[in-house]
């Protein structure tokens, strides 16, 4: 009885309620494909994403692997360890199974309470492990931003 309850209670722990605005939708389930236009805005939990399109593709029981989100994309990600970011970008590709997030094009990343920035053409944020990395596809160069301490003399 107690392993039940324990499974049941972790069941409802766990489950998140994912709520999408936006001023058109259309569906194809069997190709498990379904499109949002329009001022879209996606909340979940703590986090929050804003674009013009996206897309979401599912699995067999309809279960979201994979979020495409295009035009003027911006950003709220809390990290499994707490770290908060915000940030915005031109195109945004999100893996829920592995919590990771693409960002491309003009990509500007800043995590909240704290001092770092990262200015880019690409860049990766996975959420589970709290890794990123940054890439230039132009003639611009990456760009960090971060404070430096200094030692108390």
């Amino acid at each position: 009885m107690k392993i039940i309850l324990i499974i049941l209670i972790a069941t409802i722990l766990s489950a998140q309620e994912l709520k999408i605005k936006a001023k058109t939708f259309n569906s194809d389930q069997k190709k498990g494909i379904a499109i949002f236009k329009g001022n879209v805005n996606i909340l979940k939990e703590h986090d929050e994403l804003n674009a013009s399109i996206v897309t979401v593709y599912t699995d067999e029981e309809q279960q979201p692997i994979k979020y495409v989100a295009e035009g003027n994309v911006s950003f709220f990600i809390t990290t499994e360890e707490g770290s908060i970011y915000r940030g915005k970008a031109q195109k945004t590709i999100y893996l829920p199974n592995k919590e990771e997030y693409y960002f491309y094009r003009d990509v500007h990343l800043r995590q909240i309470g704290e001092k770092k920035e990262i200015i880019g053409d690409e860049v990766v944020l996975k959420s589970i492990d709290g890794k990123a990395y940054a890439n230039s596809k132009s003639d611009k160069p990456v760009i960090m931003i971060f404070d430096m301490k200094e030692k108390e003399k």
